[in-house]
């Protein structure tokens, strides 16, 4: 039989190709690079170290971080970079100030490819977290908003070239989720391509640490359930390799403080049962929420162990997992996980000048703004609290929020109370920062590094009774509160004490307030509401108005009075602090500490 040339030469190239797959490796080697709870940190936070027994070394900062991932990605070009939720939302000035868009920015050029939401992304609402996806300037603040041209960066705003991921997110109407449930990373060497499926969520109790107002309309899914129902949907799209990304986490409970670790197991930690729940079809699962670092194997629902891991937070550690992938099947081999310092002293790093340039950029145009002195303090003023939960930073803001709204014409406010969550990290620190202030002075950057959400003041009438059970809800699993404490601080005229040992609804005693004609006992020693119906003007944040961080009771309050911005009213308070004028001690006979008192034998705050 005679074959024409052309068949000849096809048959050839047929038989070298099947020569080539039959020859080629039978696995292929993936790298997934993970990081968590980023917050717009663009910027170094400091040293950090791997372990206690570690030097403290330099981390973080945007820059540096492209560094990993480009020489993650020139050692392994089927390499995939992911987050774990909370990309951008309490962010420090140069990001916030431009509404996150500098961090998107840079993640752009990082080259990241997926981010799971978090609670944070909804700091601003939905509709805000939409047009961090696919771009254009904010609807209000033009001033603020699309400084492309000045930084190097498209105009308008370019959005995110990644993908945001939320499968549990659900809108109520359509019954879609509000992005995409997961997104595929395909990897192709040898002729042989191979798909691993990225699932991203945030945790369920998304609705009771977030403004309402900004999640009308969704629904916050079972976060197991979810994962288990797409599943056979990923299987039948002949996808095997599956990764879990959830804004939800654990921390470790011994005192190494190994990032590699997995010490107490995450035992009692919300990520454990969440694992323990999911099919057996996942094979890695990345976390976050927690700030925490850790390096588990945890059993899913079939017995089997998968790593379960965590970055720490603020850019400071990136957690590099080598999957090994059958090409043949799309199977998941060996999973090996590292977490790594992201080190700035690493001379085998280059830092990415192209993200240096954007973030010095951003830094320039936020520095009148940021460098101005507003007050100063006489010692530092920390956000770290005591056995009775008393955080002077935190009374701070509370003092300032009162004063803000204390004139009739401004709410009446006669109290406020502000939630610890919203004071971060470290509070007001006497030592001068690199903007050369000097000691003692407080800079607007420092401030809204302290209060960087952005929330309204709200005044509402709580009657005793009402007042008496917000603060009964601040204590765990109490009149629907989470499994965390959430003790409040209360502004200067306030005290009370607390038995953590007593029943809810039983705890607080002793409820005082300090009005112009002489202090009134709201709750007395037994725990009894004295006047339950006598109405008391109150100051929140608007987040706890709304019902944030699970205080529901608030959302009662009648009456409601919208306030200022809650940087400006510690602004100026802090106006009041300045020179000439003496520096803010939080150590003052006048501002009635200890306002919370421990009855019970605790020896930290809960």
């Amino acid at each position: 039989m005679q074959f024409s040339p052309a068949f000849l030469a096809a048959a050839a190239l047929l038989s070298a190709s099947a020569a080539a797959l039959a020859g080629a490796p039978a696995t292929l080697k993936v790298k997934i690079l993970s990081l968590n709870d980023f917050h717009g940190q663009l910027e170094s936070p400091g040293t950090f170290r791997a372990k206690a027994t570690d030097p403290a070394v330099p981390a973080g900062g945007a820059d540096y971080l492209a560094g990993y991932v480009a020489a993650a990605k020139a050692a392994n070009p089927n390499t995939v970079v992911v987050s774990a939720g909370d990309l951008i939302g309490a962010s420090p000035l140069v990001s916030a100030l431009f509404h996150d868009e500098p961090t998107i920015e840079v993640m752009n050029r990082i080259g990241l490819d997926f981010n799971a939401v978090g609670n944070h992304e909804f700091d601003d609402g939905k509709v805000e977290l939409r047009r961090m996806q696919r771009g254009g300037c904010h609807p209000i603040d033009a001033t603020n908003s699309c400084r492309g041209a000045e930084v190097g960066t498209p105009v308008p705003f370019e959005g995110a070239r990644f993908d945001f991921l939320a499968a549990n997110v659900v809108q109520r109407r359509s019954g879609e989720t509000l992005f995409p449930p997961y997104g595929v990373k395909t990897f192709e060497a040898d002729g042989r391509k191979v798909r691993m499926a990225f699932i991203g969520m945030t945790l369920k109790e998304t609705p009771q640490i977030v403004s309402p107002a900004g999640i009308k309309g969704l629904a916050f899914m079972d976060e197991a359930q979810t994962v288990n129902a797409l599943v056979p949907r990923l299987r039948a799209a002949g996808i095997e390799a599956i990764v879990v990304m959830i804004h939800q986490g654990g921390v470790q409970t011994g005192t190494t403080a190994d990032i590699n670790a997995c010490e107490g197991g995450l035992e009692g930690s919300p990520i454990k049962p969440i694992v323990a729940a999911l099919d057996g079809a996942v094979d890695l699962v990345l976390t976050g929420h927690t700030h925490s670092a850790y390096n588990c194997q945890l059993p899913l629902a079939s017995g089997r162990l998968v790593p379960v891991t965590s970055a720490n937070a603020i850019g400071r550690v990136l957690t590099e997992i080598d999957v090994t992938l059958d090409r043949r099947t799309g199977d998941v081999g060996a999973v090996q996980a590292l977490n790594k310092v992201v080190d700035r002293s690493n001379t085998a790093i280059v830092p990415n000048a192209e993200v240096a340039a954007i973030t010095s950029a951003y830094k320039a145009i936020a520095a009148p703004v940021a460098n101005q002195v507003i007050g100063a303090i006489a010692r530092d003023v920390p956000n770290t609290k005591d056995a009775a939960c008393n955080m002077p930073a935190g009374e701070l803001v509370a003092d300032a929020q009162l004063s803000a709204t204390a004139a009739p014409e401004l709410g009446g406010a006669q109290l406020a109370l502000m939630n610890p969550g919203g004071v971060r990290n470290p509070g007001f620190l006497y030592a001068g920062s690199g903007v050369g202030e000097g000691d003692g002075n407080v800079t607007y950057g420092e401030a809204f590094t302290v209060q960087p959400f952005g929330n309204g003041l709200v005044t509402l009438t709580l009657t005793s009774q009402q007042l008496k059970d917000t603060l009964e809800q601040q204590f765990p699993n109490c009149f629907g509160q989470t499994s965390f404490a959430r003790v409040l601080l209360p502004s200067n005229g306030v005290r009370y004490e607390w038995d953590h040992t007593q029943a809810c609804g039983s705890k607080v005693r002793n409820l005082s307030v300090a009005l112009p004609g002489g202090t009134v006992t709201v709750v007395d020693a037994a725990g009894t509401v004295l006047e339950p119906a006598r109405p008391w003007r109150v100051t929140v944040n608007s987040f706890l108005a709304d019902g944030g961080d699970a205080f529901t009771v608030l959302k009662g309050g009648t009456n409601r009075l919208g306030g200022g911005q809650d940087i400006d009213a510690l602004v100026s308070t802090m106006a009041q602090f300045k020179a000439p004028n003496p520096p803010y001690d939080p150590l003052a006979a006048g501002l009635g500490k200890p306002r919370l008192v421990r009855i019970d034998a605790g020896t930290s705050c809960p």
